[in-house]
């Protein structure tokens, strides 16, 4: 059986009890980075057996896995987050479901959602791109498809393409409502909100706010 456990993404304080107690009865943890993952197991205090999956290794590391899994328990738990978004756990998943091997999933914290929760936009219907596209052809059209549908587009970005990002939807779409969620659940935490230009504006006046991770959110209504 596989467990996927949903892993704080700042705040250790929000891994859900649920999620401990899965951690501890297991017979093994499958991690997309140990050492990271390390840490929150210290923090919690729980030893167990750990493997590796990650998009390095995934091609050799799937068939153990999937031999261990058809016998023992497992947890699947990512550095941050829910795992199986925008990272290669959905293999794993799939695997298990092509193997009959029971998926459950623990849920808990997730940077689109409670981004999305707290942004002010539209909740009723998004479109969640994952890493934002490298080009500027390929961000516009994937967000013309959110107007067409009229659908929040959400997308993470890195410290070093969020301003060129923000760039080119202010080039193309100056009136959409934006918003930047930094840092989520840590202790700079920050939402940037408004046109895409006064979003820049607050970007480029302090190079702090061009710092840590990234959660974009644009609407067209």
């Amino acid at each position: 059986m596989l467990h996927i456990v949903a892993a704080p993404i700042g705040n250790l304080k929000d891994i859900t009890l649920r999620a401990i107690e899965t951690l501890k009865e297991c017979d093994f943890i499958i991690a997309e980075n140990p050492m990271t993952s390390g840490k929150l197991l210290a923090h919690l205090e729980i030893k167990k057996p750990m493997r590796q999956f990650a998009e390095h290794n995934e091609q050799k590391a799937l068939p153990k896995l999937i031999e261990e899994l058809k016998t023992g328990n497992g947890c699947l738990i990512t550095d941050a987050g829910t795992p199986g978004i925008s990272d290669p756990g959905f293999r794993l998943v799939r695997a298990c479901v092509e193997n009959s091997i029971k998926v459950s999933p623990i849920p808990g914290p997730s940077a689109v959602t409670s981004a999305l929760s707290a942004s002010g936009l539209p909740t009723d219907r998004f479109l969640f791109l994952g890493f934002a596209p490298r080009t500027e052809t390929k961000l516009i059209k994937a967000l013309q498809m959110g107007q067409e549908t009229e659908s929040t587009v959400i997308f993470y970005e890195s410290p070093f393409r969020i301003i060129k990002s923000m760039e080119f939807i202010t080039k193309h779409f100056p009136n959409c409502h934006a918003v930047v969620a930094r840092e989520q659940t840590k202790m700079f935490e920050e939402f940037l909100r408004g046109t895409p230009e006064e979003i820049l504006v607050q970007l480029n006046s302090d190079k702090n706010k061009t710092k840590g991770e990234f959660t974009v959110l644009v609407s067209f209504k």
